[in-house]
């Protein structure tokens, strides 16, 4: 498997909210931290086959880092952790225990395209 030099999030490129997060993401993380690929992309595809997970849908946002595959709350949490001005709020959110987060995030992954919508490519210029 490939070591990345940076932590890459690999993200639903069609999701409206996906594209959202990463947005704001692009805006706050430190320079240059992450590395953003949608799971549609060759490359995305490439990783999703590498890694194990289906390559016709996302169903969590996807993060590799030093520490390996993070998904659901727990890859959300560590992706906020790496946030300066967010690392009180994943420490705070880390007490819910990991079930009620697990429920609250596959929830809104079901949901997320009827809630935010979707749109026929990814709308984040993030390369």
């Amino acid at each position: 498997m490939n070591t990345p030099t940076k932590d890459l999030i690999i993200f639903d490129g069609e999701c409206n909210l996906c594209n959202g997060v990463v947005g704001q993401l692009l805006k706050i993380a430190p320079k240059d931290h992450f590395q953003f690929v949608a799971f549609q992309s060759d490359y995305g595809q490439e990783l999703l086959t590498e890694y194990g997970f289906p390559t016709d849908d996302l169903e969590t946002v996807i993060l590799i880092d030093e520490t390996g595959v993070n998904t659901h709350s727990d890859g959300f949490l560590r992706i906020i952790s790496k946030i300066p001005q967010l690392k009180l709020v994943a420490s705070l959110l880390a007490f819910i225990p990991k079930m009620i987060r697990d429920y609250i995030y596959k929830t809104a992954s079901r949901k997320r395209l009827e809630w935010f919508g979707s749109s026929s490519s990814c709308t984040v210029d993030y390369r």
